[in-house]
């Protein structure tokens, strides 16, 4: 695979070990969830598969964003990354919805139609939580070598599994030892997760509907780029500095 420069290599490297792994997890959980009878595990699993879809929607931003730029696009294809995380912030918003109806459900229906779910949603969750938060740290370490948004956006998906499945591994631990009233637990943890997915949605998609926007850079960022004009020689003053943000580069006129 050819890339444009070393910060396409990481980023698609990351992306791929994210996908393997986002893939055994997924198909784990999956199998834990309905040999187990655990809706939240079940949720959980379909949480993880989302993330490869989110991944690929990332690696085709990352791809197609490091294009140098053109008579076209003389600022370069940055905003790709944009709409990239953007996607997946619909994605995962979708999803949400799905999961936090389909918990509703069971929470109203019949309360003897509720299974007990068994010790291997238990461990699934536990595994769950561990691995997705060393993915977090590795993603995010990786997304601020190389100053890249969606990689970072992706980092943070990976943080919001982790704390999903701490839902998960509460609501399922509930529904198994405090008896048969309590097993409304795990349908309402499979909506808790619901929640942290829609959170995590809108965190992926202000900054970069910001961008869009060309909002104006933090008041740290201008006040250091007004102290490198001032140092230019030859210049006494300046005025009307206009900044924006535009991938992983800051741009003023």
């Amino acid at each position: 695979m050819k890339f444009e420069n070393d910060a396409e290599r990481i980023a698609m490297i990351v992306s791929i070990n994210s996908i393997i792994g986002n893939l055994l997890l997924s198909l784990g959980k999956l199998i834990a969830g309905f040999i187990a009878q655990s809706a939240a595990m079940v949720s959980d699993g379909i949480h993880s598969a989302s993330d490869v879809f989110g991944t690929l929607i990332v690696m085709a931003g990352v791809k197609f964003s490091n294009k140098a730029s053109d008579e076209e696009h003389p600022y370069g294809h940055e905003r790709i990354e944009c709409i990239a995380a953007i996607l997946l912030a619909i994605i995962l918003t979708i999803i949400a919805l799905l999961i936090g109806y389909s918990g509703y459900e069971k929470i109203v229906g019949d309360p003897a139609e509720l299974e007990v779910p068994g010790q291997l949603a238990l461990w699934a969750a536990i595994i769950s939580i561990v691995a997705k938060e060393a993915m977090f740290w590795y993603t995010r370490n990786a997304a601020q070598k190389i100053n890249s948004g969606a990689l970072m956006a992706e980092a943070w998906h990976h943080r919001s599994d982790a704390f999903s499945s701490i839902a998960v591994l509460v609501g399922i631990g509930c529904a198994m030892f405090l008896g048969e009233r309590w097993r409304v637990l795990d349908p309402i943890a499979a909506a808790t997760v619901s929640v942290f997915i829609a959170l995590v949605a809108y965190r992926l998609a202000m900054p970069s509907i910001r961008e869009l926007l060309e909002v104006a850079l933090p008041d740290d960022v201008t006040a250091e780029m007004g102290g490198v004009i001032g140092r230019v020689d030859g210049v006494c003053a300046y005025h009307h500095l206009r900044t924006r943000k535009n991938g992983n580069v800051y741009i003023m006129d």
